[in-house]
């Protein structure tokens, strides 16, 4: 890096400018693969700080990466044309609410789990749940669109953003939206920008939606002898009547592997599970779940275990998430995808992925959100183990494949980032791609906000998992 951009950074962040080769590895990574390093890391803490260092970007033409906490399962804030990695994960200042308007308004760095917690204080939820949450940043969630469990009945990140701050590639900084649910001023850029995964400007500031919390939860373990009737049974909720909070699927794989994890009594013969929240009024919650069982048993599904109390509802709920925790056990990489389908593809799914596993001998589970369909095909590699890597890459790449063949998604809340983007023109289309490819060039004609992201480079035509 010249010395001009050097001195000029040094100006801004003094201490927090990182230099040396053993700190800008650290920002070289995220939960995703490859390893890129930046030629230099900022530490950014207002969004002044933002466009200053958006300016000399500008001017040098160098690339720049926002990072939050590094939680990305697809390669998102990489920096893989080297420059600038913008570290926004000490940007905490910001955690504001307003609770008789219904908002929040946070800085890029607030961990989401705070802003739940700050939510629950004054009885309201911010209703995106990302597994993450704990650990993930909200400018993140906003940068990939996350979702969560909670999904099925109340929508994703981009549902509850109604204002944004933004620096855009120019070093301009705007706002979008604003303080009011309604809002048709104009074109919806606050819907663009979410997802975009910082390549069309850079987060400075989200104001996002509340909800009342709900009263009270209730939740049932539907257990199934066949993923046919398991993939039929969610169908058959959803029009029942009833909108669950939460259907997290697990096939039976993922059941005995919590279950070697955790000894929690599951049913190891048993070919899925599903876990059915409800949430509201306590007196109206058995009755929900009556019309599901009359549902479900319209379809031959009788086994329904209700929790009777929340230690028992918490352990069910203990059961999804100890999945990804048993399943690294083994000390090998694990590799989780996201691709999403119809709902009344999931058997189908479900199907495929069983028939990659044996044709490529790997450890597959399937696990999931059920209520909409997204599904997380996860593999167990040694990733030392270069023949097995090739495996999983032709694994992968066929699971993605057939997912758009059944209508789906490349990616539900992961992103694309650059996992998945030599695989943007099977689903898009040439003119679709051409038509996203245009929008970035005119808000980032230098492509210098995150660039290497979401569109395939030349020569990039199939999935790898390591870069060397």
């Amino acid at each position: 890096m010249e010395k001009i951009i050097i001195d000029k950074l040094n100006k801004i962040f003094k201490e927090r400018l990182l230099k040396a080769v053993d700190e800008r590895v650290s920002y070289s990574y995220d939960a995703s693969f490859g390893q890129h390093i930046p030629d230099l890391v900022v530490q950014v803490l207002s969004a002044e700080e933002v466009q200053k260092t958006v300016e000399i970007a500008d001017e040098f033409a160098i690339p720049i990466y926002p990072r939050g906490a590094s939680t990305s399962l697809s390669g998102g804030p990489l920096p893989v044309h080297g420059g600038i990695v913008m570290d926004f994960s000490q940007w905490t200042q910001k955690l504001e609410i307003y609770p008789e308007d219904l908002i929040i308004k946070v800085s890029p760095g607030v961990k989401t789990g705070d802003i739940h917690k700050l939510a629950e204080q004054y009885n309201l939820m911010y209703a995106p749940d990302p597994s993450s949450s704990s650990i993930c940043t909200i400018g993140g969630n906003l940068a990939e669109n996350a979702g969560g469990p909670r999904g099925v009945k109340y929508g994703v990140t981009k549902d509850y953003v109604i204002g944004l701050e933004v620096v855009t590639a120019a070093g301009k900084l705007i706002r979008t939206g604003g303080c009011t649910v309604k809002n048709v001023t104009g074109y919806d850029l606050t819907k663009l920008l979410i997802g975009s995964e910082g390549t069309l400007g850079i987060i400075t500031e989200a104001t996002l939606r509340l909800i009342p919390k709900p009263l009270d939860t209730m939740t049932a373990m539907i257990i199934f002898d066949d993923l046919y009737t398991a993939g039929k049974s969610i169908s058959k909720i959803l029009t029942a009547g009833v909108r669950p909070s939460k259907m997290e699927i697990l096939d039976q794989n993922s059941i005995n592997k919590v279950e070697d994890y955790a000894e929690l009594n599951l049913p190891r013969d048993a070919a899925a599970i599903i876990l059915v929240e409800v949430d509201g009024d306590p007196e109206v919650l058995p009755k929900e779940l009556s019309v599901i069982k009359k549902a479900l048993e319209e379809i031959g599904v009788s086994n329904v275990q209700v929790a009777e109390n929340k230690d028992q509802e918490q352990k069910l709920w203990q059961v999804r998430k100890l999945v990804s925790p048993a399943i690294v056990t083994s000390g090998y990489t694990k590799i989780s995808e996201d691709a999403t389908v119809p709902l009344s593809k999931i058997p189908d799914m479900f199907k495929k992925i069983d028939e990659i596993k044996n044709k490529y001998n790997l450890n597959i589970v399937v696990f999931g959100h059920a209520g909409d369909g997204n599904l997380h095909p996860t593999i167990n590699t040694n990733m030392r183990d270069e023949e097995e890597v090739k495996r999983v890459e032709f694994a992968v790449e066929e699971i993605f494949n057939y997912a758009i063949e059944l209508g789906g998604t490349l990616s539900g809340e992961h992103g694309i980032g650059t996992m998945k983007k030599a695989f943007m023109l099977n689903e898009v289309g040439e003119d679709g791609l051409d038509f996203q490819k245009a929008i970035k060039k005119a808000l980032d004609p230098k492509n210098i906000l995150n660039p290497g992201k979401i569109f395939p480079e030349e020569g990039e035509k199939r999935l790898v998992l390591r870069n060397g």
